[in-house]
């Protein structure tokens, strides 16, 4: 027989990592249908679209909260991976684009970028009623943004992590 030959052990496994992404989608489902009626329209409408520029990407979910239990930010859906290293030199997995609703809108997060000013320098004048900073593009409404726009830097992002 050619192919793939599971045993008990391996079966389990792709079954545990397949429930484990199973239950990020569906905290993912949760945290936009908690959002008021018209940001939650926004996010479902920006989190598919990613889904569809990235269909292979790893998904992410982080509530919020610190390991207490504490908020110490809003959540984020996140999309992709890399690895961020820090100046005392570990290393950590992380979600290269985030997506995450805030008190005045919608942020979405484009991380891993070597040059800080590459955001707001290329996108900044182009993308439409937003704040762009080294890693974030922050805006109000969808209606406030060129969508276009808003894809390429996405694409931009993970193409130049990669690089």
């Amino acid at each position: 027989m050619n192919g793939l030959r599971l045993n008990k052990q391996t079966h389990g496994c792709i079954k545990n990592i397949h429930a484990f992404q199973m239950n990020i989608a569906l905290q993912i489902t949760h945290y936009i249908n908690s959002l008021p009626a018209a940001k939650s329209g926004e996010m479902l409408a920006l989190h598919n679209r990613i889904l569809q520029l990235l269909p292979d990407a790893r998904l992410w979910f982080l509530d919020g909260k610190d390991a207490s239990g504490k908020v110490v930010s809003n959540p984020n859906i996140g999309y992709g991976m890399q690895k961020m290293q820090y100046a005392d030199g570990k290393t950590k997995d992380f979600y290269q684009i985030g997506l995450s609703a805030n008190t005045t809108g919608i942020s979405v997060y484009i991380m891993g970028l070597a040059n800080k000013k590459y955001l707001p320098e290329t996108y900044g004048q182009t993308i439409g009623k937003a704040s762009v900073t080294g890693y974030c593009i922050k805006f109000k409404s969808l209606k406030d943004i060129d969508l276009q726009v808003l894809e390429s830097a996405i694409l931009d992002g993970i193409k130049q992590i990669h690089e």
